[in-house]
């Protein structure tokens, strides 16, 4: 008998602190949590045979959020309003995979994001296709509970 089943990555949601739209916390995919260190090398004279490994400064990528368009969204309003009115407002985003049962198992908490970037797929009369925005943000780190 099995004991553990790892958990399926489809069952999850997006939680922006700056929104209360139900609608806000629906994302088609999530990507761009990880972690990693600059390494920096050290030379040790005398030392032919390896080079130090010293792990320097923690580097988180860049958080990617895709969904189907919004035309109601504060999020959206968000990262409009800081493209253009340059008006950066740092917001604390959860993104929390749930069991079957809809209860979280693990919260990723990402600390003062700001928009990078926002991408509208493209419109096409030749496509039958749903318009997919696609959010980029910039954090400083995210803790796991």
């Amino acid at each position: 008998m099995v004991d553990y089943y790892p958990p399926w990555g489809f069952y999850y949601r997006v939680e922006f602190g700056i929104s209360k739209n139900k609608n806000d916390v629906r994302f088609q995919s999530v990507s761009g949590l990880s972690v990693e260190y600059d390494v920096e090398e050290y030379k040790e004279g005398g030392e032919n045979r390896f080079t130090h490994k010293l792990p320097g400064r923690t580097k988180y990528a860049d958080l990617v959020l895709k969904r189907g368009m919004l035309t109601d969204s504060e999020v959206t309003n968000w990262c409009l309003a800081a493209f253009r009115d340059r008006d950066f407002r740092p917001a604390d985003i959860s993104v929390i995979l749930m069991n079957e049962k809809g209860e979280p198992l693990r919260t990723w908490n990402v600390a003062h994001a700001i928009p990078k970037k926002w991408l509208v797929t493209d419109l096409n009369a030749n496509d039958n296709a749903v318009v997919i925005e696609t959010l980029e943000l910039i954090y400083q780190y995210f803790t796991i509970k």
